[in-house]
């Protein structure tokens, strides 16, 4: 809490000065954590993202939104069905790219801050984020696979299931944690923040943030992915030990 609050403190004190010959910028912001490391016991964790903003042109502070997008992944959906009893495949949906992991976050509902226009434009809330989803299923139409996408991912923690909180102190000072899960995918993050004033965004930053596996996890994740036969051999020789070392034991119990 201490780190937390000497951050913003920083923060602040930096924008009471700058430089005469240079317009103050409207927005900055930052996180107290570049990198999410996941190592063995790796149980989730919070990243503070902190800033603050300027008057622009004596219409307020504004609001203050940020949108956290994981690297895109490919994505199948299959619809099951019964057919004389049996559960089959009965539709598939599938992305070419889509977030690995989604998280907003803002100083008031969205559609208090801007109109669905902009929201589209910059794909700002899950209503408005664009997912194209080629389905080959001749019951379901794609809004249906899009629910279901959103629906497990939600269910897996990866999507936010609202949009959270960001505290503003002073009128300045604006502050978040964003919640990273145990099972949250590896790569580069962007974080977006966005500073809108009656409807319009006028003033963006992009942040990168790096989720990656570090230690002995990560070597063994490597050697998987890069050496995958030696490690399935590996695996399968490992197995048979543990097979015979507990035969041994019950034998001689």
């Amino acid at each position: 809490m201490r780190f937390r609050l000497a951050l913003l403190l920083a923060l602040c004190a930096a924008l009471s000065w700058s430089p005469p010959a240079r317009a103050a910028e409207p927005l900055v912001a930052d996180l107290s954590n570049h990198l999410v490391a996941i190592t063995t016991g790796f149980a989730g964790t919070d990243v503070l993202l902190f800033g603050a903003i300027e008057d622009v042109d004596g219409k307020g502070g504004g609001d203050v939104v940020v949108v956290v997008r994981g690297p895109n992944r490919a994505e199948t959906l299959r619809r099951k069905a019964r057919n004389t009893g049996i559960w089959v495949n009965s539709g598939t949906g599938k992305l070419d790219g889509a977030p690995s992991f989604y998280w907003v976050a803002a100083t008031r509902p969205l559609e208090e801050i801007a109109p669905e226009v902009i929201l589209d434009r910059h794909q700002i809330g899950l209503e408005h984020l664009d997912l194209d989803i080629r389905v080959k299923d001749g019951e379901m139409d794609p809004a249906e696979y899009r629910k279901a996408l959103i629906r497990l991912k939600q269910k897996q923690g990866l999507f936010g299931d609202k949009v959270h909180q960001i505290g503003m102190l002073s009128q300045r000072l604006f502050r978040t944690d964003m919640h990273f899960p145990a099972n949250v995918p590896v790569g580069t993050y962007m974080v977006e923040v966005y500073l809108l004033v009656a409807g319009q965004v006028v003033s963006a930053q992009t942040t990168p943030l790096v989720v990656s596996k570090i230690g002995i996890g990560a070597d063994v994740f490597d050697f998987a992915h890069q050496q995958a036969a030696a490690y399935g051999l590996i695996a399968i020789a490992l197995a048979a030990l543990a097979g015979w070392l507990a035969a041994v034991a019950f034998k001689k119990g």
